[in-house]
């Protein structure tokens, strides 16, 4: 296998930069999704690479700590035969006072088909498309957007319950700081289902009714409509702030446990894009239960990574760059 066959192939998807999903339509969407699961048997073979990207670089740019989506996007890189590299801001030319774009351009300059970057300042992708002309990937700009994640929760879901459209998926948890629920409020509209936001007043305020969501604030009440309940972590960096009277209290009224699951229906999907907090989102029980898909989203991230890597880069030849206008070359 060098390349997958599905309609993805076609001109559904034309971008250069996977930079969010609100910009993306419906059927980049699913050309994504589809993407990943031809790339999903990669991982069950017993040789666990194919050259679709045989010749290209691929530099991991993260300034924020993180094992999963930093090993996840380096092993799949490598599962498509890419060359990888990981940048380490801390020793490099920035505290010297080199600014981020000069490191960037310099990083491209080595021969970089692809960044991926995770920053702590929204829009920081974005400012970065509009200066180097490799391909840029976004893996968390604060609170912003982290595309592939929402992308590996849609795969799960899908994989799971066979559909998207009609589903009732609860977004549980910190809303208002958290950039998977962003990235999956705009791609779970776009493919057909109801969200539900339910948390706390302070980390859900009023105003996301305007992105075609439902907010609730007793979790009990909404369990038994959904389908799926995606656990977001409750950042303990927020308890400082004093936005809820304390970790006892949240996890009373919103920690998954097995009683609140049975308020669910027999199948309800249980989702955490981690690092899952056991005993505050969820209970290990839970966790470890027949309802999570916990394992599974990190498996799936794999395809999805390899997918939007293929899609960037894999069916472009190398040569002279493109330019800058975020488009790949046909």
């Amino acid at each position: 296998m060098t390349t997958p066959a599905h309609p993805a192939d076609s001109t559904v998807w034309t971008r250069k930069h996977l930079l969010g999903l609100e910009d993306l339509s419906a059927e980049e969407i699913i050309a994504i999704l589809d993407t990943a699961e031809s790339f999903a048997e990669v991982s069950t073979r017993s040789r666990k690479k194919v050259p679709a990207l045989q010749g290209r670089i691929v530099f991991n740019l993260f300034f924020e700590n993180s094992t999963r989506t930093r090993t996840s996007f380096s092993l799949a890189a490598k599962r498509l035969s890419a060359d990888t590299q990981d940048f380490s801001a801390s020793t490099s030319s920035l505290s010297k006072g080199e600014s981020f774009i000069d490191t960037a351009r310099n990083i491209e300059a080595m021969g970089a088909d692809v960044l991926v970057v995770r920053h702590p300042t929204p829009g920081t992708p974005h400012l970065l498309a509009q200066h180097v002309g490799c391909s840029i990937i976004n893996a968390g700009d604060g609170a912003h957007e982290h595309p592939t994640q929402a992308l590996l929760d849609l795969m799960t879901i899908r994989r799971a319950k066979g559909r998207i459209d009609g589903l009732t998926v609860g977004l549980l948890g910190d809303i208002s700081h958290s950039r998977v629920a962003r990235s999956n409020i705009h791609a779970l509209t776009k493919l057909g289902a109801q969200v539900i936001l339910c948390g706390p007043p302070t980390l859900v305020p009023r105003g996301w009714e305007r992105f075609g969501c439902e907010v609730a604030y007793q979790l009990d009440d909404v369990l038994p409509r959904c389908d799926v309940v995606n656990v977001l972590r409750i950042q303990f960096e927020r308890q400082q702030l004093g936005l809820f009277p304390s970790v006892a209290e949240y996890s009373q009224f919103y920690m998954m446990t097995q009683e609140r699951v049975r308020l669910g229906k027999s199948d309800l999907l249980l989702l955490a894009p981690g690092p899952i907090n056991r005993g505050v989102e969820l209970t290990p029980e839970v966790a470890d239960g027949v309802n999570s898909a916990i394992l599974d989203q990190v498996t799936n991230g794999l395809a999805v990574r390899m997918a939007v890597l293929y899609l960037l880069s894999g069916r472009v030849e190398p040569g002279p760059r493109d330019g800058r206008d975020g488009r790949a070359r046909q």
